[in-house]
């Protein structure tokens, strides 16, 4: 399975960015998948994630400024970052799970497959 992100780059606060995970089709529509972020000395932490069926969850630092969505048809993640703050600035990883259970995954260990990730750099 191969995950391919896209999307990232350098924007100013306040600013939007979506980012895209390209996933492979054979799996993509029953995976959980989610977006972890990895900041330069910190731990990766979980940004969102999205359940087989469409069930959603984000960190309160994003709340009600990114949305996670996916796309069956295109086998694509999708994450929509509004409203950017300079501590958003990482790198962002997509990640997916296999089996078949509808579940938000919250941990690094439940997801099977992991992108080489795309750069946010937001600038104040």
């Amino acid at each position: 399975v191969q995950l391919v992100e896209s999307g990232g780059g350098l924007v100013q606060a306040g600013g939007s960015l979506r980012l895209s995970c390209a996933a492979s089709e054979t799996i993509f529509s029953i995976n959980a998948m989610g977006w972890y972020r990895q900041a330069p000395g910190k731990e990766r932490e979980l940004v969102a994630a999205i359940s087989s069926g469409s069930i959603t969850y984000y960190a309160d630092s994003v709340k009600g400024r990114f949305t996670i969505s996916r796309d069956n048809t295109k086998s694509t993640l999708y994450l929509q970052m509004n409203s950017l703050k300079p501590e958003d600035t990482a790198m962002y990883y997509c990640a997916a799970s296999g089996g078949s259970k509808d579940a938000v995954f919250l941990v690094p260990d439940d997801y099977d497959y992991w992108g080489q990730g795309t750069q946010v750099t937001v600038s104040s």
